[in-house]
């Protein structure tokens, strides 16, 4: 299905086909508006997301003022990658561009909490329509707690169903 470019909208940039998987599993929430968000391929790496972000869909941005953008990293136990990212992005689109991530990897996350991908991408989904922490307070999740509310208070009126807000 198609977004509308002109009408509020979420586009996903995976790092690499597990964070693919973990976002599709996301749309498949039956609360989640399924015609608001778009999964991209996977950049393949973190670096990747960044130069594909850059070049591609920071310049769109500038003229899509109702795109935002979600880039989904692994974190790799990196401290620094957030304030690194969060440094090449463009101040005229800083508020609609988020990042997010397993701190290690998603391998790490799979294997603890025993869910297929998709299975995580809709426990994060339920956990967001109803406004619960069960997955996002995981070890290797809650530390994306900031900036998770801060996207959330932007594209919950448009992502989730009436229901779920």
């Amino acid at each position: 299905m198609r977004l509308n470019k002109y009408r509020p909208h979420l586009l996903v940039l995976p790092e690499d086909d597990a964070n693919r998987q973990i976002a599709n599993g996301f749309i498949l929430h039956p609360n989640v508006n399924a015609r608001s968000i778009q999964v991209l391929p996977p950049s393949g790496g973190w670096r990747k997301v960044l130069e594909d972000f850059r070049n591609v869909h920071a310049p769109e941005m500038q003229s899509l003022s109702n795109r935002m953008i979600l880039l989904v990293i692994d974190f790799d136990r990196d401290e620094d990658r957030l304030t690194y990212i969060e440094r090449q992005i463009p101040e005229g689109i800083r508020n609609r561009v988020f990042v997010l991530g397993v701190i290690s990897e998603p391998e790490s996350l799979r294997s603890d909490i025993q869910k297929s991908w998709e299975g995580i991408g809709e426990a994060l989904a339920k956990d967001c329509a109803d406004r619960t922490n069960e997955l996002w307070g995981h070890d290797l999740l809650k530390h994306n707690q900031t900036e998770l509310e801060r996207m959330t208070s932007l594209v919950k009126p448009y992502l989730f169903r009436a229901e779920a807000r």
